[in-house]
């Protein structure tokens, strides 16, 4: 975890924190969150995974510690039995609260708070190559070979373990046609090019196991 630390006191020294409070506290809050028992997928091997993908990108960014730390904190808050977009508007005042209580200027904050938001659909604007680069990050283990994809699949449903198998089944199946339906998984050019086809042979091939009737 010293590891992680590091990152995000970095990228909130690199955002502008100022504050009298060093930023070691709320990181650890923030990876006491992401280590909680009920996750299986949204744990702190996502959160380094999408924090390695902004960091080998990071040029594709024009604030790239801003998106470091909406990484941060985009799924702090994570409740499986959540309606709708609960945990991420949660999670995004949470961002609210620890960044100002860094000092961060408060035009970043507001920018965290934004970029966190836009996890919830994954629509990006045209133009808005930060949020790009965060929900491309967010989204990359749809374009994992089928292997590591199958593995995050199973770690999703376990998070979902109170829902019945049927009812997973239509939820689930909702969530990949969404999916489906956007008219690209990836804004950002040189990540789309390599990651929209095998993301949506994923996503295809999933689909068609849980709407296939068994036998």
């Amino acid at each position: 975890m010293a590891e992680l630390l590091e990152r995000w006191t970095t990228a909130t020294r690199g955002a502008g924190a100022t504050g009298p409070a060093g930023p070691t506290e709320a990181g650890e809050e923030l990876l006491r969150r992401w280590r909680e028992p009920h996750r299986h997928y949204h744990t702190v091997d996502h959160l380094r995974a999408m924090l390695d993908v902004i960091d080998r990108h990071a040029a594709l960014a024009v604030r790239p510690d801003l998106v470091r730390l909406a990484a941060w904190c985009h799924d702090a808050v994570y409740d499986p039995r959540a309606a709708g977009d609960t945990n991420e508007r949660d999670s995004a005042e949470l961002a609210v609260r620890l960044l100002t209580g860094l000092g961060l200027p408060a035009d970043a904050v507001a920018e965290v708070r934004r970029l966190v938001l836009l996890t919830a659909g994954h629509l990006v604007d045209a133009g808005d190559v930060d949020g790009a680069l965060l929900c491309d990050a967010d989204l990359a283990v749809l374009a994992a070979p089928a292997p590591t994809y199958e593995r995050y699949a199973a770690a999703v449903r376990r998070e979902y373990a109170h829902v019945a198998e049927a009812e997973f089944r239509v939820g689930r199946a909702r969530v990949l046609r969404s999916l489906l339906d956007l008219p690209a998984l990836f804004r950002s050019p040189p990540l789309a090019r390599l990651w929209e086809q095998p993301a949506r042979a994923n996503l295809r091939r999933e689909l068609a196991v849980l709407t296939t009737p068994a036998r």
